[in-house]
């Protein structure tokens, strides 16, 4: 055998060797994944209804989508409709109420996360330093009940409260002040929103950081204690740094709801009366869409919503990262 046969059949050889082993390695991973299916598949079938709930009301929808970019015709249907490319969009940008609606929606969400965002986290920094616990449980108790009641009922409520006979009047009469029809006054009615919305979810909120809390290793506070920390300091120095992880990934979360401002609440709670300074993005699409049937517009304005939603998520997910903080980010 000269030596040009010799290396041919020995990298042959070696060749095989290396397709061999990768198929056993192959095998064995899937093996293994196989394994670790039948061993988890209780947890699978219980991922399956979220899953199927996701790919039913949220992914197939996406086909509506392409509205945005067609004058649509009922009875024509999506397909048939005419393409009219950014028509839409440019009929939304020339609009001086768009961009009113698009500021009071960003005002009125900037405000319910620098006011809201914070309550929750200290409301359980709070709770969790009482000890005793029949008291600890009725609060949280308490605390998540209104987060289970509708906005419709919710809404009622508080227009009864703020209404010119309801109790906040009568209370302002007791000192002399003249009554105000708060829910149609638009000095107030932003302020109203916000503090309701405060109100209904800052207990519900609060069950994730009351969860980190309890996760939070009790040899820490105990090594604090002898070094002479107080309640304040452990807080300070054990606590919060712990719970960094949880807010950064909840504060990008809800980044990505910016222009959420809570249509539910709005919606029952707002009149033409404050218009002005209180119709956001989802009840401007539901009046284009539902009342005033312009579906391919109200369909455009809602994928602009969107679009700018995915930027400020991934914006913020950057600047966490860029910060040092990796381990606190999505990806």
């Amino acid at each position: 055998m000269n030596a040009h046969s010799f290396w041919f059949h020995r990298g042959r050889v070696w060749a095989l060797n290396t397709s061999l082993a990768g198929k056993i390695a192959t095998s064995a991973k899937l093996r293994l994944r196989r394994k670790k299916f039948y061993e988890y598949k209780a947890l699978y079938w219980m991922m399956l209804p979220g899953i199927l709930y996701f790919i039913v009301f949220h992914y197939i929808p996406m086909y509506g989508v392409v509205l945005a970019f067609k004058n649509f015709f009922i009875l024509k249907g999506i397909m048939a409709s005419p393409w009219v490319g950014l028509d839409h969009f440019r009929k939304a940008f020339a609009d001086p109420y768009f961009f009113n609606v698009l500021k009071n929606t960003l005002v009125i969400s900037f405000y319910k996360l620098l006011f809201g965002f914070p309550i929750p986290i200290v409301f359980a920094l709070l709770l969790s330093e009482v000890t005793h616990m029949r008291f600890k449980k009725l609060v949280q108790t308490v605390s998540y009940l209104p987060h289970f009641i509708s906005w419709v009922v919710l809404s009622g409520i508080f227009i009864s409260l703020f209404s010119m006979e309801g109790p906040v009047n009568l209370l302002m009469n007791l000192f002399g002040m003249e009554p105000t029809v708060y829910m149609a006054d638009r000095r107030y009615f932003r302020i109203i929103l916000i503090v309701t919305d405060i109100f209904q979810s800052f207990g519900w909120g609060s069950i994730i950081y009351f969860a980190a809390i309890a996760g939070i290793d009790p040899q820490l506070y105990e090594a604090a204690i002898i070094d002479g920390a107080g309640r304040f300091k452990r807080i300070l120095h054990i606590t919060i740094p712990m719970l960094v992880p949880v807010i950064s990934i909840l504060l990008i979360l809800k980044m990505a709801h910016i222009l959420d401002a809570g249509f539910d609440q709005v919606f029952n709670m707002y009149n033409p009366m404050v218009y002005e300074v209180s119709d956001i993005i989802d009840t401007y699409v539901y009046r284009k869409g539902l009342v005033e049937a312009n579906y391919s517009y109200s369909t455009a304005v809602g994928l602009f919503k969107s679009v700018i939603a995915l930027i400020l998520i991934v914006v913020v997910n950057k600047a966490v990262k860029t910060m040092g903080g990796k381990e606190h980010t999505l990806w």
